[in-house]
C-alpha cells in the first residue's frame, strides 16, 4: 500500500509542483505492517502524482512524475 502523508490527518509529503532534494522522502510503502521510505533518486520538480493515499500499488509501479533540475554544464558560472 502507498501512503502519501506521514501519518493519518497529516498533509501529504508532497504535491504537484513541489521541489525536492536527492533523497527527500515522499512518500510510504507499507508491506506487511512495516513501513519503507520512499525517496527521490534526483533533484526535482514533481509534475505528477500517478497514485492516491492509502492505496494499493504493485512493484515497478510508477508513483511520480519527476523532472530533474537541470545540471551546470561545461563552462557554466
Amino acid at each position: 500500500m502507498f501512503h502519501r502523508r506521514p501519518a493519518p490527518g497529516e498533509p501529504p509529503f508532497v504535491h504537484v509542483g513541489d521541489r525536492v532534494a536527492t533523497g527527500a522522502e515522499v512518500g510510504l510503502v507499507e508491506a506487511m505492517k512495516t513501513f519503507t521510505p520512499v525517496v527521490a533518486d534526483r533533484a526535482g520538480v514533481i509534475r505528477a502524482v500517478h497514485v492516491e493515499d492509502a492505496r494499493v500499488v504493485e512493484y515497478g509501479q510508477a508513483l511520480f512524475d519527476l523532472e530533474p533540475e537541470p545540471t551546470a554544464g561545461w563552462g557554466a558560472s
